[in-house]
């Protein structure tokens, strides 16, 4: 019972399982990336999902905009706030630090051997005009690390009691969402058709009948 009500919780939170939900399938999760997200090369996310170059970029700016930083720092505060979803990599995140740098919207003190940089009048300005944008991504990925955390609670503990089971659940989450991911883009007849095989499944995991 326990499980079963931190599962309910953790998918019926208006993330495309529940009321509420976004319903452009592979448009999002929970009201979706939308905007320019995954058409430029830039911060992966798991999942298929990616940053622009020019939202990493816009995203470190509102960082730095809370306090100067080093670029491992930039790294843990996008893990913080994100429960462990989001993670860049220094390969992705330290070129877009020395770009801002060259282009005069950060600055860099160095000390020692790291680099901290600080955000520039300049670098303020852009962040000012793009405010709104700089909000919204990092919401998104704000309430998609809050959910992927409640999933985590969901199956905690399963792995001591039962390793193999463990396994075959990560196993399988793995599979369902490489699958969706491969048919992101779907016509509405195909959406409709995944909707009722998710939804069924939803139902037997929970224990009671589809409707």
């Amino acid at each position: 019972m326990f499980f079963r009500h931190h599962l309910r919780h953790a998918l019926n939170r208006h993330d495309g399982f529940g009321h509420g939900s976004d319903h452009r399938f592979g448009g999002g999760m929970g009201g979706g990336f939308g905007g320019r997200f995954g058409r430029r090369r830039g911060g992966d996310i798991p999942g298929g999902r990616k940053l622009s170059a020019e939202e990493l970029q816009l995203v470190i700016l509102a960082l730095l905009a809370e306090s100067p930083a080093h670029g491992y720092e930039i790294i843990r505060r996008l893990e913080e706030r994100t429960n462990g979803f989001y993670k860049p990599s220094p390969g992705m995140v330290y070129p877009a630090m020395t770009y801002l740098e060259e282009i005069g919207q950060a600055e860099v003190t160095q000390e020692g051997t790291r680099k901290l940089y600080t955000l520039t009048d300049q670098g303020q300005a852009y962040l000012t005009e793009n405010r709104a944008e700089a909000a919204r991504i990092l919401e998104i990925l704000t309430r998609i690390g809050s959910r992927m955390s409640e999933v985590r609670e969901a199956f905690a503990g399963l792995h001591d009691v039962d390793p193999e089971a463990a396994d075959g659940l990560h196993k399988a989450r793995h599979h369902l969402k490489a699958a969706l991911y491969k048919h992101r883009g779907c016509s509405p007849v195909e959406a409709r058709r995944i909707a009722a095989i998710l939804m069924r499944a939803a139902a037997e995991i929970m224990g009671r009948e589809s409707s």
